[in-house]
């Protein structure tokens, strides 16, 4: 057994109140916070002096504990890490701050919040370190409770989520059988329609059904774009003129009209779409049918902007214009202005000179 006689002796002058400095010695022995001194040059550096609220802490006597190394104080469940963070400091020379669970004499564990900060002599050499030990059990006891409380929120965070996952899934479901069924129904009016205007002869009915089955096809292309989409929610009014454009300008086969498109990306909620895009499919179709009688050609130009607080739509054509019993009297424009009267929107029709402008704007609230 090693000799720690030097070390014991050194305790007492600790003790007595010499060697670190009356006054110091004197509050160490005083506190009421537990407190040890080890010496740093001995082997395995041992404790050389404890204080009273260390031994009540501890339920050692001071004999039993004067030339060990504070491991003693460790068990099972201390945590090889925390032990290594007081090792790799003291081997640094360095202060350190852990909480250790450490044993009692009778076994019982608390919680100790270690702080240990090395002293060192005049030729700057580590002689002594200094430990305070604070039982921390009751604030480790208050961490786990929150802790398993916040894994219990935690959990039902996490299974909410899976509800409401799996609710938007079987909406998602839903909505995209109704969009089939929806879909499937305006094929079928759509196929009337054209059946319809295959049988009848006259050119006035004839045009008339061809504008029915044109609007049918704009709400149908509104379903497959919202339905299409990640959210059904809102609506990408560029993405549908995009396919509006291609669909009218397919059908009426006219290599002479050249469609310019400038889009910006803007959103509206789903509950606008249907009346924008019929909105959107008249002034095409109307561009197209009274702009450019056979045997002229020209140029059509789309634009979705942002101006001012509102979304703006504009379809410009360098044709023939509308004449005045068009412009004030025609089926296609008085269904923009009820459409438009329900969108809250506001629109113009001018001369582009050649041609005609037709701007519509439509308030921003609930667009993107």
């Amino acid at each position: 057994m090693e000799d720690y006689s030097e070390s014991r002796r050194a305790g007492e002058r600790l003790a007595a109140g010499h060697d670190v400095g009356d006054p110091f010695a004197a509050a160490i022995r005083a506190t009421r916070m537990a407190m040890i001194v080890t010496d740093a040059t001995q082997a395995d550096n041992p404790i050389i002096f404890a204080n009273d609220a260390f031994l009540k802490l501890t339920g050692y006597s001071r004999d039993e504990i004067i030339g060990r190394n504070c491991r003693f104080l460790q068990g099972p469940d201390t945590d090889p890490k925390a032990v290594q963070t007081v090792r790799d400091a003291v081997t640094a020379g360095e202060d350190v701050t852990v909480d250790l669970l450490n044993y009692r004499k009778d076994g019982s564990a608390f919680w100790n919040a270690l702080y240990l900060s090395p002293v060192r002599n005049d030729a700057g050499r580590i002689v002594y370190f200094f430990g305070s030990q604070l039982d921390v059990t009751d604030r480790k006891a208050v961490e786990v409770r929150a802790r398993d409380h916040s894994d219990g929120l935690q959990q039902m965070v996490d299974e909410r989520t899976r509800e409401l996952t799996q609710a938007l899934e079987q909406k998602t479901v839903l909505l995209h059988e109704v969009d089939h069924r929806v879909k499937n129904n305006l094929q079928l009016i759509s196929s009337l329609l054209l059946l319809q205007n295959r049988r009848v002869p006259d050119p006035a009915v004839k045009a008339s059904l061809k504008g029915m089955l044109g609007r049918v096809n704009a709400i149908a292309t509104v379903h497959r774009r919202l339905f299409q989409s990640e959210d059904v929610e809102r609506f990408d009014v560029s993405a549908f003129i995009r396919d509006i454009v291609a669909d009218l300008m397919g059908s009426a086969m006219r290599d002479d009209i050249r469609v310019e498109l400038d889009l910006e990306r803007v959103e509206i909620p789903a509950a606008k779409a249907a009346p924008l895009a019929l909105v959107v499919n008249e002034l095409l179709t109307n561009a197209l049918r009274h702009g450019f009688p056979e045997g002229r050609g020209g140029r059509i130009f789309v634009g979705v902007s942002r101006l001012n607080g509102v979304f703006r739509i504009e379809i410009t054509d360098d044709g023939v214009g509308l004449d005045r019993e068009t412009q004030t009297s025609g089926f296609g424009l008085t269904i923009v202005q009820l459409l438009c009267q329900q969108l809250k929107a506001k629109w113009e029709t001018t001369d582009a000179e050649p041609g005609t402008r037709v701007v519509v704007l439509l308030p921003v609230d609930g667009a993107h």
